[in-house]
């Protein structure tokens, strides 16, 4: 019972030093590869860099501790990482204080959830996400998180469209007009030490390695350069008005935000108001949220014009360093050969600290120290927002973690609990909530690396915690200078294992609709993004449409004598069938939505012969029925025979022999008419349809009634 609740009690049993010295060795291995990672990933959520550290640092413990894989490595991974960036971006800007807020109630909203799916056993759920439909989603999201990281490979700066592939567009665009040659050397560097590494030797740290080198590289040549001036050291007055009118234009969006949230509460609070009270409440409600939309646009507008202008800087004697737009006559020789652009976000530009950008883009401070403990700020309405989110990265995240799981456990031979595993990965994103952590899962890379180093237990995760844990005290210094493009690559270069084309065509060979499904779930993900979810909706809504389907219109098969002597499809196969006994097999649990379509076949098969005389109903496939089922079988029965047919069943399993004989159909039916085997039903039944018979040869006989050809 104790090693239910602390399953990891059994690491330490026949535990050694030398054991420890694998594992310790094994966690450092897999700390290296997760810190660049995580502050990669957590970019990708949309994040500051620093708090993909920070949901490093508790998950892989707790993961490890709680769950029952020993490998496998919990963290920051992609897809979650997407899915999180997708799911609140309609409730906040990326980086904002809200945005890093919701994103740690959704950790502890995941969190919940597994954790409820797991204590209660319910670890099935996750089937409705099919393999289809799974594939289908993550080809596109490994497609969208690699092209999302082009604006960082190239150094361009774009606002985010509607639509991912519109971002994608503005960003190609953008590398057209201008290209930050510096940013995408180290993007092409750090690729290419990854990969010469990786070929030389998969076990060395090669993310590692890039993330050292290029930082150094950074450092080095003042990779930065940012300026800081003032609006009045830009020497171009039309430059200067945008600047103040895109201010406005801010300060107007937060004013209307203000007044339309005043509104929403009075709105909320009127329900006993006349009805023409409500109606001019939600008009204005409308009237501010399209004052907004336009505000928004407008500044969008703004700030990507001012994006796209370059500058030069000039020393001059009495104003020290300003900036003239690059094609514009300059009074002085210029600063430098660099290309400075206005750094443009969200909030309005404070005037007297402008910063213009001249070298690349870094990742910057981060916090030294650990983050604060805590337990995250709830709010219902939030929360209940969230949920829908939260269940779909719940789903994908569990998935994802028990696929690399259960991968490993074949390799390794240990015993695996999906439902423990569950408990594990809930408790590690509601802890993780704690820390400030954004929602996590079990990551197929680092895995492997745990793997690889030869890991025996869940300590080295623990390992891998504290090498977090000590970065965060005392080496986050030397990160500042960490080029994003770097951090891009990393991300890239992750990614490239989650195309899985294969996966397409094995889900073709397999059935051609769930090809189908995985295309149509890829296609439709790629169109939609960022709103993810679409495509899991889709796809799961396709995969619950085909099962309702086939459970509507299960196989029904008429058999015959195949050349080996098996009963066989005689369609499938091409086989004569017999004038006088039609064997049918019906494939599925006979319940009320396709009780009524056996009826429907049989009918038709009455209707193609004119000398049927007996219908052997093989009930092998029937694995389960239901009181509409034993209805429809009953006035099958009742009806064949007042038509003057014989019927027989063979093969009928325990479960419906007990439903028959509480519905007391088997007293109707008759003892002597229900066989073991379908041989049997033959033996007994072919010489009494036979009798007189003008045909020939019989398909269905064999010298073929002998004992040894038995179903």
């Amino acid at each position: 019972m104790l090693t239910k609740i602390l399953p990891f009690i059994e690491w330490f049993k026949d535990y050694s030093l030398a054991k420890f010295k694998i594992d310790f060795v094994a966690g450092l291995t897999v700390a290296l590869v997760l810190i660049p990672q995580s502050m990669a990933y957590a970019q990708l959520a949309g994040l500051p860099a620093y708090y993909g550290l920070y949901a490093a640092f508790l998950p892989p413990m707790i993961a490890s501790l709680f769950g029952s894989s020993r490998q496998l490595a919990t963290g920051p991974v992609a897809v979650v990482s997407l899915m999180t960036a997708a799911s609140l971006e309609p409730l906040a800007s990326a980086g904002s204080e809200a945005f890093i807020a919701y994103a740690i109630v959704l950790a502890l909203t995941v969190g919940i959830f597994q954790l409820l799916l797991g204590v209660l056993r319910l670890g099935l759920i996750v089937n409705f996400l099919s393999h289809p439909v799974v594939n289908g989603f993550t080809n596109a999201a490994a497609i969208i998180i690699g092209t999302s990281q082009l604006s960082k490979l190239f150094g361009v700066y774009v606002d985010k469209a509607p639509h991912h592939y519109e971002t994608i567009i503005r960003v190609i665009e953008g590398a057209f007009h201008y290209t930050h040659l510096p940013t995408l050397a180290m993007g092409i560097l750090s690729i290419a030490i990854m990969v010469g590494l990786k070929r030389l030797n998969p076990r060395l740290p090669f993310v590692l390695a890039a993330v050292a080198i290029t930082t150094i590289i950074s450092w080095a040549t003042g990779f930065q350069h940012n300026e800081t001036t003032t609006l009045s050291q830009i020497m171009d007055e039309k430059v200067q008005q945008d600047v103040q009118e895109f201010n406005l234009t801010v300060q107007s969006i937060k004013d209307l935000s203000v007044e339309r949230t005043k509104l929403t509460a009075k709105i909320e609070s009127s329900h006993h108001a006349p009805k023409l009270e409500q109606l001019d409440l939600q008009y204005q409600s409308t009237v501010l949220t399209a004052r907004i939309d336009a505000a928004k646009a407008k500044a969008s507008e703004i700030r990507t014009h001012l994006r796209e202008i370059h500058f030069s800087a000039v020393e001059d004697a009495g104003k020290g360093i300003v900036f003239y737009k690059k094609e514009s006559p300059m009074p002085d020789t210029r600063l430098d050969d660099r290309v400075y652009r206005i750094r443009m976000g969200n909030k309005a530009v404070d005037t007297q600290t402008i910063t213009l950008s001249g070298g690349g883009a870094v990742v910057g401070d981060i916090p030294k120290g650990l983050p604060k403990i805590g337990i995250p700020e709830i709010n219902i309405s939030v929360f209940l927002q969230l949920l829908p989110y939260a269940i779909i990265i719940s789903l994908l995240g569990f998935m994802e973690a028990i696929a690399i799981a259960k991968a490993m456990a074949a390799k390794t031979g240990q015993r695996l609990d999906p439902n423990q595993e569950l408990i594990g990965q809930g408790l590690s994103n509601i802890l993780g909530s704690f820390g400030k952590s954004y929602p996590v899962s079990g990551s197929f890379s680092r895995s492997a690396v745990n793997l690889q180093a030869g890991a025996v237990s869940g300590l080295s995760s623990v390992i891998t915690s504290l090498m977090v844990i000590i970065t965060l005290l005392f080496f986050t210094p030397l990160l500042y200078h960490l080029p994003q493009a770097v951090l891009a690559s990393v991300i890239m270069m992750a990614v490239i294992g989650l195309v899985n084309v294969s996966g397409f065509v094995h889900a073709w060979h397999a059935q051609w609709y769930d090809g189908v499904i995985s295309v149509i779930t890829f296609v439709v993900t790629l169109a939609v993004a960022p709103h993810l979810e679409s495509g899991i909706y889709i796809g799961v809504g396709l995969s619950l449409a085909v099962f309702l389907y086939k459970s509507m219109r299960p196989k029904i098969s008429l058999l015959s004598r195949g050349q080996d002597q098996a009963l066989k499809d005689s369609c499938v196969h091409e086989l004569a069938t017999c004038e006088h006994i039609q064997l049918i097999r019906f494939e599925g649990p006979l319940f009320f939505a396709n009780a009524s379509y056996l009826e429907d076949e049989i009918n038709d098969r009455i209707q193609a012969s004119t000398n049927l005389k007996h219908f052997i109903i093989a009930c092998n496939g029937i694995n389960d029925i239901d009181a509409s089922g034993q209805e429809a079988l009953a006035l099958i029965i009742q009806r064949l025979r007042s038509a003057g047919y014989g019927v027989s069943l063979s093969g009928v399993n325990d479960a419906v022999y007990r439903v028959l004989a509480r519905t007391h159909l088997l007293e109707e039916i008759g003892m002597h008419n229900i066989y073991p085997t379908m041989e049997t039903a033959l033996s007994s039944v072919h010489p009494q349809t036979h009798t007189n018979s003008t045909e020939d040869e019989c398909p269905l006989l064999v010298n073929c009634l002998e004992p040894q050809a038995t179903k």
